[in-house]
């Protein structure tokens, strides 16, 4: 399927995730109706020669509605856009949450996607500036997606598929999963542990320099190197850690990390933890 031969409503394009959706998708000949709704979102689009429509008239017979709006605004969008959608055509989130937590407007006779750009990978081979500058991806920097269809027919994950690759753009490739896999994915596995450990990592090193008093050029210097020694030895084995190393290793585990600490992996905790995201009593699904 190409592009070019779709029609698709973009709701918030305007708004941070919307506004790197909408400089991909105004690269491309494809019907795009950008839908704003603050001030502030509709001048940026401006400022960037794009018109703004209204929803009801953008999403009527738009083939995907890409809803780019915060987790917390999905379920009440998505109750007054879904009405207003055509038959057979794809609803697409860009985050998990709301729909595995059940917020998401619904009806049989539209398809639900959600899509999560992976980021470039700490690991990707980056050649040019514009790549190394690109740390969240979208602009010059490969990445994956990770994306669940409520449906298992398979146009309509190759059509929500020719959108991704395109917002999302350039992608490396689309990994298909289960929406209780991506759920596990982001949140559990991206936010509570790894972006986690970056902020606990963060107050390390400030802790080294603020409290301990090591000059923070030589902090920054030796703490940036390991940071990518630790995460090409642990993840992918290139240079493993010395004996002395493994002692240390196991010392701060038992000093910093609590035994057991992977019941965030049990569903309770998934449902505790979106529940808390979504500002809400407790998941519906």
């Amino acid at each position: 399927m190409n592009i070019d031969t779709l029609s698709i409503a973009l709701i918030g394009a305007g708004g941070k995730m919307g506004q790197r959706i909408t400089n991909n998708l105004k690269t491309t000949s494809a019907d795009v109706r950008y839908v704003e709704n603050s001030d502030g979102g509709r001048q940026r689009l401006a400022d960037a020669g794009l018109e703004t429509s209204p929803a009801e008239a953008a999403v009527a017979d738009a083939d995907v509605v890409i809803l780019a709006v915060p987790d917390t605004a999905l379920g009440l969008v998505s109750e007054q856009i879904v009405p207003q959608m055509s038959a057979g055509s794809i609803m697409m989130t860009l985050d998990p949450a709301a729909a595995y937590a059940g917020l998401l407007a619904h009806r049989e006779d539209i398809e639900y996607v959600c899509a999560h750009p992976a980021h470039p990978s700490v690991f990707l081979e980056r050649t040019t500036k514009e790549e190394y500058a690109d740390t969240f991806g979208g602009i010059a920097a490969p990445q994956h997606v990770v994306a669940a269809a409520e449906s298992e027919d398979t146009a309509v994950s190759s059509a929500a598929e020719t959108v991704i690759r395109t917002m999302y753009s350039p992608v490396i490739d689309v990994h298909w999963v289960t929406l209780k896999h991506l759920a596990v994915l982001e949140p559990t596995l991206v936010e509570t542990i790894t972006c986690m450990i970056g902020g606990l990592l963060k107050e390390a090193l400030e802790e080294t320099v603020n409290t301990v008093g090591v000059p923070r050029p030589a902090a920054e210097a030796l703490f940036y190197g390991h940071v990518q020694v630790a995460l090409a030895n642990a993840l992918r084995g290139d240079n493993p850690f010395s004996e002395a190393c493994h002692i240390a290793m196991d010392h701060g585990r038992n000093l910093i990390v609590k035994e057991d600490w992977k019941k965030v992996f049990d569903d309770s905790v998934l449902d505790e933890t979106i529940a808390k995201m979504l500002r809400i009593d407790k998941v519906r699904r």
